[in-house]
């Protein structure tokens, strides 16, 4: 199906040569682009694209050049310095430059480093958001990650630090008192240190952990644990990253909203998994 966007004279922003755009895919189905990326994929004269951007998304920019620069854990992978300054060279040529990041730019996609470099280069950016996959992976897994009965906070953390290490500067106490929801980008490498660090600030050992792997796309799998139990079951299911992992009692809301399991004809496992014993919708 093609989609038909309005020409660019009734409000469309332009591409101009020398800009750099940095736009976020989403985290994996290429329908949750938005259409501001999509009018700059039909634009863009390069596109300088990170690992986990859907290859149908980089088919909606055929005129354009392709330039990988992802960067995935324990494999060879461009430096960041070279990345932005790559970026700099191609808008100073006069190229209209299209970077294009998984799930949102800004969310743990070193978006944030690739701006400023720019701007401090004299190059004009425009920033467009994608949808993150801690949430949009998290509700293709059937998973709030806000409910009225479980959370008022959430907190998004990262599971490694630049060099791959498991975080040293987070402080894993304050994150267990103040947010009744964690969710965990990169931290499947270091699942262990973290169920460890969580358990020992006091979280329930059988508080539910939803792991998210490859989410929103055709290869998603889901795995529910817990936080004593979390690794054993990641080991014994084969689980691969790119994952997200989902602390917290919103989990269970998975029993009764995995949608993909009901378009496959499974019927919700249990109605109210939260225990209300009132309909949804009463307060």
């Amino acid at each position: 199906m093609t989609t038909t966007l309005p020409p660019l004279a009734d409000g469309w922003p332009e591409l101009t040569p020398g800009w750099v755009w940095l736009c976020g895919a989403g985290p994996g189905d290429p329908g949750l682009l938005t259409l501001h990326a999509l009018n700059a994929l039909r634009q863009a004269e390069v596109v300088v694209y990170d690992a986990l951007v859907h290859e149908e998304i980089l088919a909606w920019a055929p005129q354009a050049e392709m330039i990988y620069a992802g960067k995935r854990g324990g494999k060879p992978s461009a430096k960041q310095k070279d990345i932005s300054l790559r970026l700099v060279d191609l808008a100073r040529a006069g190229k209209r430059v299209l970077r294009l990041k998984g799930g949102d730019p800004f969310v743990f996609g070193r978006g944030g480093e690739e701006a400023q470099t720019l701007v401090q280069h004299g190059v004009p950016v425009r920033i467009i958001p994608g949808i993150s996959a801690g949430i949009g992976g998290l509700a293709y897994a059937g998973i709030p990650v806000t409910h009225r009965d479980v959370n008022q906070s959430v907190t998004f953390v990262t599971g490694h630090d630049q060099t791959g290490a498991a975080t040293g500067s987070l402080n894993w106490q304050a994150i267990s008192d103040g947010s009744q929801v964690i969710v965990i980008y990169m931290g499947m490498k270091h699942a262990q240190h973290i169920a460890t660090e969580l358990l020992a600030a006091g979280r329930d050992p059988q508080e539910p952990v939803a792991v998210v792997s490859q989410a929103t796309t055709p290869d998603q799998r889901v795995l529910e644990s817990t936080l004593s139990t979390l690794v054993a079951d990641i080991e014994a299911a084969g689980m691969e990253p790119p994952a997200i992992l989902c602390v917290g009692k919103s989990v269970l809301m998975r029993q009764v909203l995995d949608w993909q399991g009901m378009l496959r004809g499974e019927p919700p496992r249990n109605l109210d998994p939260l225990g209300r014993g009132k309909p949804a919708e009463v307060t």
